[in-house]
């Protein structure tokens, strides 16, 4: 960061669950994405990602890395690692209590805290002088089947102490809509639609003529822990599980039965995934293969784990994702120790696999706007951002309610956090302030 940049009167940081991406506000109506000159090149994206190692100096040393430092250090070493990414998917979690990381136990807000402590070495000068205002965005639903907004408010309170500043949060596509907002001329009601990789949350804000004395309101919010992972784990569920055993039966007592599901159930969350290397996993694993009746098959799962697979998987599988944004035909080719996938996918194919998450999320769009006490009719504007909305079948749920004439999209990974330091300058945040429960 150049000498002669003015300081930071305000930051906004989008933790996200796949990337985080943090903006600098200097008080002149614009705000700055922060740089870090990762080992691929410099990105304003920083992937929400850790990995550990042990300290070979220091008996019981754990040495870490995050973001894309911590993807090239695992590709180093896979073996002596343990890689972690979408931890932020366990925040409101009650049953996460710690991650076994070799000898040592992390808790929820000591991996942010390890997270954060690198996001502001690798932010180099931009982050050293941290404002007294810092706006965070938060999901209006975090993930999970019972998700305990208190917890996960307790955790980020724990984690963002850290920068030993007061931390506002702001629900993320409220933090969009601001950000957007502000490129307009004329009055308008804006429905925003943020597809993270843990959540789907839309907010609609009334946004007021330039120079009006309050711009922008909140009108209401909506969300769903439905996602770019969930779209990840359908991909995975029908081209990889089946090779891995899902859907096989194993022997008992001479009877014959189906492979229980929860063998599988890490490979939905491969952020859960990367640490089923584990003695007592593998054990258990090792006697599923004795049994079972396609023991080829969990020989595969145990070579998936074993040799670290998850990460290329995934990445196989977000290739494919986004190949099927842009062409009608894709190609799932995937090779690694003991397993062979080549595949061609059609995005309808894709897309019948994510119709049931697709439904859902239409459902939550229809409460955001009873929430708001409007029907679609009175929204003027809508702006779909996160990587998820660059999907056909996600953007056609708005051309279809709305039209599309309404539809705007851009700056999909980057627009929560500009919008966040934007935000910052506001003098009165009262509005914008997430509460801690959930919405209805």
């Amino acid at each position: 960061m150049p000498a002669s940049t003015p300081a930071a009167r305000a930051v906004g940081i989008d933790f996200g669950t796949t990337n985080s991406v943090v903006a600098r506000a200097s008080g002149d109506g614009h705000a700055q994405l922060v740089d870090f000159n990762a080992p691929g090149g410099s990105s304003s994206v920083f992937r929400s990602a850790l990995c550990f190692w042990q300290e070979e100096a220091v008996p019981g040393g754990l040495a870490h890395e995050a973001g894309p430092w911590a993807i090239a250090e695992f590709l180093d070493c896979p073996q002596g690692s343990r890689f972690l990414q979408s931890f932020k998917s366990v925040a409101a979690s009650a049953s996460f209590e710690h991650a076994n990381l070799f000898e040592k136990r992390l808790r929820f807000e000591e991996l942010g805290q390890v997270f954060l402590k690198h996001l502001l070495v690798h932010g180099e000068a931009a982050l050293h002088n941290l404002p007294e205002r810092i706006l965070v965005g938060r999901p209006v639903r975090y993930v999970g089947a019972q998700p305990d907004p208190a917890l996960a408010r307790k955790r980020y309170d724990a984690m963002f102490a850290l920068l030993g500043r007061e931390i506002h949060y702001v629900y993320e596509p409220l933090g969009a809509a601001y950000g957007f907002a502000s490129g307009l001329s004329d009055p308008a009601t804006l429905l925003v639609a943020d597809f993270g990789g843990g959540t789907s949350d839309f907010s609609i804000v009334r946004v007021g003529p330039p120079g009006a004395a309050r711009r922008c309101v909140p009108l209401g919010s909506a969300g769903i822990g439905i996602a770019g992972d969930r779209f990840d784990s359908r991909i995975m569920d029908q081209l990889v599980l089946p090779l891995l055993g899902k859907g096989g039966t194993y022997s008992s007592f001479g009877k014959v039965l189906d492979i229980p599901a929860g063998h599988f159930a890490e490979f939905g969350d491969w952020s859960r995934l990367a640490l089923m290397r584990n003695r007592r996993t593998l054990g258990q694993l090792a006697q599923l293969q004795r049994s079972a009746t396609d023991p080829t098959a969990i020989a595969r799962m145990i070579a998936v784990v074993e040799n670290e697979l998850g990460y290329a998987l995934y990445e196989t599988v977000g290739q494919l994702k986004r190949e099927l944004s842009s062409e009608t035909h894709g190609q799932f080719h995937f090779e690694g120790p003991g397993l062979l996938i080549d595949a061609e996918v059609s995005r309808s194919d894709f897309e019948s696999w994510i119709a049931p998450d697709l439904r859902r999320i239409g459902e939550t769009l229809e409460a955001a706007l009873a929430n708001a006490t409007l029907d679609a009719s009175q929204i003027d504007q809508v702006f779909l951002t996160g990587g998820s909305s660059l999907i056909p079948a996600v953007r056609r749920v708005f051309e279809r309610r709305f039209g599309p004439g309404k539809i705007a999209s851009g700056n999909e990974l980057t627009s929560i956090a500009h919008g966040l330091a934007l935000l910052g300058e506001a003098s009165d945040l009262s509005d914008w302030i997430a509460d801690d429960e959930q919405p209805a």
